[in-house]
């Protein structure tokens, strides 16, 4: 945060008010409040474990209480709903008109955490699917967050054509695939270098395999049981897997609201996909596949809604208070889907469906005995209303890219060959092998790019496992 301020050009005495928007970890980190009652869901172990529930209402806080140095502001923090449903839950509702809508709506924040929200009559129903890191492209074995050299989208067009994201983050077509011979058509159509494929790219893989059978749950009918997207670019049966859960987790979240809330999922008519991977997927493909209801009539793709409602408190927009008396009004109908055996029930079925390749027939059966609607079959026109056509549409008049936001980790691995494999197979660039003297190496890695152990491909690549993650330390140089 410091960094951002010191690339503005202005004197930072002179602001008086910052507003800030996020999730509850985001912003409990940024306020520097305890994250620990976030990871649990049961009250009964908090109380056991002594951990203290923190507050996370609308407040107001200077930004010297926050170490922030340089100036004496006031910092405008809106309210998180319940438990993982933050402030960035609230935007979404706010900004994508959902609450102005007067048809049964379902919105959801297509992220690691995918929040949703649905409306009937006055009445608000949450949850939050922890979707995981699929849908960002960080458990897949070849996935990487959206950045130059993604794949971006697969489309047809004479063939699958795969679309890469270049340096200006727009996709171009690279290569035409055949999917069944695991081949490539003609010769390359752009000189953009694919490095891996991001969230979009995983929803776009999988129905491209559905819709011309070379996937068949839970198995990708080639002779590698793999889809190659390029040279070194693969989507496994094992990342199949992965993205089924994370899809199967929205499914199953969306079904559970609509069974808590006593209608039909076909009564949802309209939905509003948020966040960056809800902005740039493909809606058709989505509904398709599970990730939107499948009677859905009416997508709206709308963008970055987070930081809208920032910009909104801090013009006055919104009050703080104001924001506090809705998230207090739909606290009361949060569904905590780690507890719900509707949630678990669903959830089951879905993990059958996408790992051992259950029916949709017998899927809906083992609802029926769980006495839960049936899931519908997909049916019906879709109409697709792009409001955005990039997650962050309204840039200002300049556009700053810091491109270091966090810290240098540094290791020297005794036996290192500096072979550089774990840089070579690192999707987010974030790794560098440096000769410091003759026979001894360091690593560097830039943490803002970094997985983290969400990842480890550097670690499990060293072919003489001297690569450690946790003996990185943090540089002082940077």
């Amino acid at each position: 945060f410091q960094r951002i301020l010191s690339q503005m050009n202005t004197d930072l005495g002179s602001i008086e008010k910052i507003a800030v928007c996020g999730n509850p970890i985001q912003l409990s980190l940024f306020e520097g409040i305890s994250i620990k009652d976030l990871a649990y869901a049961d009250p009964k172990y908090l109380e056991a474990e002594k951990i203290e529930i923190q507050s996370r209402n609308a407040k107001v806080v200077s930004s010297q209480e926050l170490g922030i140095k340089g100036m004496d502001a006031k910092i405008l923090i809106p309210p998180a709903i319940k438990h993982e449903i933050g402030a960035d839950a609230l935007a979404m509702m706010l900004k994508s008109n959902f609450l102005d809508n007067k048809e049964i709506s379902l919105v959801t924040d297509y992220g690691t955490n995918a929040e949703m929200a649905l409306k009937v009559g006055d009445k608000i129903f949450t949850g939050s699917a922890a979707s995981g890191p699929a849908l960002e492209g960080q458990e897949i074995s070849c996935g990487m967050l959206a950045s130059p050299g993604a794949i971006s989208d697969v489309v047809l067009d004479f063939g699958w054509h795969t679309l890469v994201l270049d340096e200006n983050m727009m996709p171009q077509s690279v290569r035409v695939l055949d999917l069944w011979k695991e081949e490539f058509r003609g010769k390359k159509l752009s000189n953009v270098q694919p490095i891996g494929i991001t969230g979009t790219g995983v929803i776009s893989v999988i129905y491209a395999g559905l819709e011309t059978g070379v996937i068949e749950l839970p198995y990708i009918y080639t002779k590698t049981r793999r889809l190659r997207l390029d040279e070194n670019i693969y989507f496994t049966e094992d990342d199949l897997k992965e993205a089924g859960k994370a899809i199967g987790a929205i499914r199953a979240g969306h079904l559970t609201l609509a069974q808590e809330a006593g209608i039909k999922l076909e009564e949802v008519k309209t939905m509003y996909m948020c966040g960056a991977s809800g902005t740039y997927v493909d809606a058709m493909k989505s509904r398709k596949i599970g990730l939107i209801p499948p009677t859905i009539q009416k997508v709206y793709q709308v963008g970055n809604t987070s930081l809208l409602l920032a910009y909104d408190v801090l013009v006055e927009n919104y009050t703080l208070e104001e924001l506090q008396k809705l998230a207090d009004k739909i606290r009361s109908k949060h569904i905590m889907f780690a507890t719900s055996k509707i949630f678990t029930d669903i959830y089951v079925q879905e993990l059958a469906y996408w790992e051992q390749g259950m029916s949709m027939e017998k899927y809906n059966e083992m609802l029926t005995l769980n006495n839960i609607q049936h899931l519908p079959s997909v049916r019906g026109d879709l109409q697709i209303n792009k409001i955005v056509k990039r997650d962050i549409p309204d840039i200002g008049e300049e556009l700053k890219v810091i491109d270091h936001i966090g810290v240098e980790l540094i290791a020297e691995f005794e036996n290192c060959q500096g072979c550089a494999k774990c840089e070579k197979v690192c999707p987010e660039r974030a790794l560098k092998v440096e000769e410091i003297e003759e026979g001894y190496f360091k690593i560097r890695i830039l943490s803002e790019r970094c997985n983290g152990e969400a990842c480890l491909r550097c670690q499990s690549s060293c072919p003489y496992k001297v690569f450690k993650f946790e003996k990185l330390t943090e540089s002082l140089d940077r």
